[in-house]
């Protein structure tokens, strides 16, 4: 089963050098045991544009999807045989890189 491993964060600040390391033995980790699918940073939502072609024609909205103080920061996308698993792992996400972690599973598509 595959599970969204959200980052959550109150700035948009970098990590720091040292979490930027233990992030990097983290995802050692995860490719080592097989755990491993995609991750990623991502920039601060300001710049972001939401996009609603719900109605025809695009509409294109400047700043974030939605105003809070925390956000997506970055997300790991992993492989896990079920949810304590998938939580044991997010546990040392969080500390890895020393912010709140979220932890959704991928829908299963019908067959």
């Amino acid at each position: 089963m595959q599970y969204l491993v959200s980052v959550i964060d109150e700035t948009a600040g970098l990590a720091t050098d040292d979490e930027a390391a233990a992030i990097d033995v983290f995802n050692d980790r995860l490719k080592a045991e097989g755990h491993w699918v995609f991750a990623g940073g991502l920039g601060a939502p300001d710049p972001a544009t939401v996009v609603d072609s719900r109605g025809g024609e695009p509409i294109f909205t400047d700043g974030p999807f939605v105003e809070s103080k925390e956000y997506l920061a970055g997300f790991w996308i992993i492989e896990a045989p079920d949810l304590d698993v998938a939580l044991k792992l997010a546990a040392e996400g969080s500390k890895a890189c020393n912010r709140k972690i979220e932890v959704r599973p991928f829908l299963q598509a019908p067959s």
